[in-house]
């Protein structure tokens, strides 16, 4: 995943959706890796089932390839404000993705050892265009629902967009690329502003 230039990512269709999974394919069409929620307690399902209280639970996902997995990513119960740590499989921190408003356009910065690395900023308030720029402001890859490739005719609903990497990124950088664009609509879209 850390080497394409563009990921399409695709919601799973469920009849009743009590778990978050979404495939990740490539430029190409082919499936590459998913994103699965885990750890999800029979309790929380039943929650999901009943009421809309998804966005103040917490949430933990797995960001795998064909190996398994390579991101670890934790979205805590939120009340005003949402974050997501992301880690390597093996528990290494790699940094943190926080909201950094509530109001106007939301943005979020991305973390590492306690430094701004970078940050997604969407395009207006209610828009599905994110831009992810580093720490100098310069936008280094792209969330989009708009895109002329393949996209176009396998990717027309509301439960699929697309992360265009504008050049291979160092680490911790690329990691926090990838943990931002494949959650951004479990992890960090959830929210009651009309993101969904």
């Amino acid at each position: 995943m850390y080497e394409q230039p563009v990921l399409l990512v695709s919601q799973r269709t469920k009849l009743i959706e009590l778990t978050n999974e979404y495939a990740v394919y490539d430029g190409e069409g082919r499936q590459i890796g998913a994103v699965v929620q885990v750890g999800q307690s029979g309790l929380k399902k039943a929650m999901r089932l009943v009421s809309n209280l998804d966005q103040y639970l917490t949430h933990h996902l797995e960001v795998r390839d064909a190996r398994g997995p390579v991101l670890v990513l934790t979205r805590p119960a939120k009340v005003v404000k949402s974050r997501v740590l992301v880690q390597r499989p093996d528990g290494t921190p790699l940094g943190e993705i926080v909201q950094a408003n509530v109001f106007g356009r939301i943005r979020f910065d991305l973390v590492a050892d306690g430094r701004l690395v970078g940050a997604i900023q969407a395009e207006n308030w209610r828009a599905w265009d994110f831009a992810i720029v580093d720490a100098a402001g310069t936008e280094i890859a792209r969330i989009t629902k708009k895109w002329e490739g393949l996209a176009r005719t396998l990717f027309t609903t509301a439960d699929r967009y697309v992360v265009l990497v504008h050049y291979r990124l160092p680490e911790p950088l690329a990691s926090m690329v990838v943990a931002s664009a494949l959650t951004v609509d479990t992890a960090l879209k959830q929210d009651d502003r009309g993101f969904n």
